[in-house]
This record gives C-alpha cells, structure tokens and sequence, in this order.
C-alpha cells in the first residue's frame, strides 16, 4: 500500500509507538547512567585524553589528530 492510500490514524499510531519506543530507549539508558557512573565517567576521560592528543599534533600530523578524534567520538556508542 503506498503513503498516499494508508489510512492517517496508521502513520499516527507507528509515528505513537516509535516516540514511545525512543523514551523507553532514552529512560533505561539514563538509568544505567544513574546505576553505574564510574563508566560514564571513564568514557569521558577517554574522550578527553584523546582530544588532548589529538589537540597536541594537529599541527604537525593533521591526519592522525583526525583519527583520535573519530575515536573519541565513537566512544559510548558501543
């Protein structure tokens, strides 16, 4: 069935039910975070070790300074 013909109410409902499904996600990742913050803190010690580094030598290797930094952005998304 295309967009056009699909009933409003349906697109209402999934549109519903994933804005309910994005706040439970959102709810238990803020408990873990409430429940273990030794891990979020480490993750952002990561994070900044990494852009310190990559702040140090971006003058002289640009490219790996850019590499740090995509991995300082990639932490906590595991």
């Amino acid at each position: 069935m295309t967009a056009l013909r699909e009933p409003f109410h349906s697109s209402a409902t999934d549109s519903l039910a994933d804005a309910l499904k994005a706040l439970l996600d959102e709810t238990l990742m803020l408990a873990e975070a409430l429940l273990s913050p030794g891990k979020i803190i480490g993750e952002v010690e990561q994070m900044r070790s990494l852009q310190v580094a990559a702040d140090n030598i971006e003058t002289t290797d640009p490219a790996q300074a850019e590499v740090l930094r995509a991995r300082a952005s990639r932490i906590g998304l595991r």
